[in-house]
């Protein structure tokens, strides 16, 4: 049977900084994010079975990232752990939700910690295939797995 791709989309509300960066980015400032995720499967072939023909029912690939990467993210602040961070927690409740990561929160690298993240998580018949993170309209990294082995 043919393997086919399928892609759930989701977005979120994240700032960011880009610690000793050499632009405006160096501040925090925030991006309306949408994130595609593209699995790779066979799908079921299974007569009678609700899901036949599905690679992935779309209501869990949207449980699993919704639980593990937007609900986070979303309203969150993002920023390298090697950064000025130690105020921030003088700050209180407007800096709770925050990430302190061991890498430069570019959109490049949030592709690879989502896409390292999501093999983990999803089931053995599923592969990742790729991960594309729009920072902006216009403006986006990817991840492809094939790139990656």
């Amino acid at each position: 049977m043919a393997k086919i791709r399928v892609t759930k989309q989701f977005g979120f509300e994240m700032s960011h900084a880009l610690s000793n960066y050499d632009g405006l980015c160096r501040n925090i400032h925030g991006h309306s994010y949408k994130l595609q995720i593209t699995l790779i499967g066979k799908p079921l072939n299974k007569e009678g079975d609700p899901k036949d023909g599905m690679v992935i029912d779309f209501s869990i690939l949207k449980k699993l990232v919704k639980k593990h990467i937007v609900e986070p993210f979303d309203h969150s602040l993002m920023i390298n752990n090697l950064a000025a961070h130690d105020k921030l927690i003088e700050l209180g409740e407007m800096y709770e939700r925050q990430h302190l990561v061991n890498f430069q929160p570019t959109t490049e690298n949030m592709v690879i910690f989502i896409a390292e993240k999501l093999k983990k998580l999803l089931p053995e018949h599923l592969e990742l295939f790729s991960v594309r993170l729009y920072e902006t309209t216009n403006s986006f990294a990817e991840w492809f797995a094939s790139d990656n082995q």
